[in-house]
């Protein structure tokens, strides 16, 4: 078993790989998710600017728990209608170097199911 340190320099050393190869537009920007024990985080970000479009979490939200599939759904969601209500339509989607599993599945899946596309 990896300790939890250690997982985590493991996933930073993923994401910095994947943002290499990876940069938010004006026209497609990027949708980064964050993942912590207790919450789930997800914004809407412009790289050649520098600025966050659009951010949504589940203590934002005021869920009763953060850390499950079902706020992760309701982040997603309200990522979502926010991004549209901006003009976002298009976006690149960064799953942070997590696995595409669990709840960074299912934040992405109710983000493409209230109008955003990646």
């Amino acid at each position: 078993m990896i300790p939890q340190r250690q997982r985590n320099v493991i996933r930073q050393r993923v994401h910095a790989r994947i943002r290499q190869k990876m940069q938010g537009t004006a026209e497609r920007p990027r949708l980064n998710v964050y993942r912590s024990l207790n919450h789930i985080y997800a914004q809407v970000v412009d790289d050649a600017s520098g600025t966050t479009l659009v951010s949504a979490s589940s203590k934002s939200a005021k869920l009763k728990t953060g850390g499950n599939v079902a706020a992760a759904k309701e982040v997603g969601r309200l990522v979502g209608e926010r991004a549209k209500e901006k003009g976002v339509t298009k976006v690149v989607f960064d799953r942070g170097g997590y696995l595409y599993h669990g709840r960074i599945k299912a934040l992405a899946d109710a983000a493409r199911e209230a109008g955003l596309e990646f």
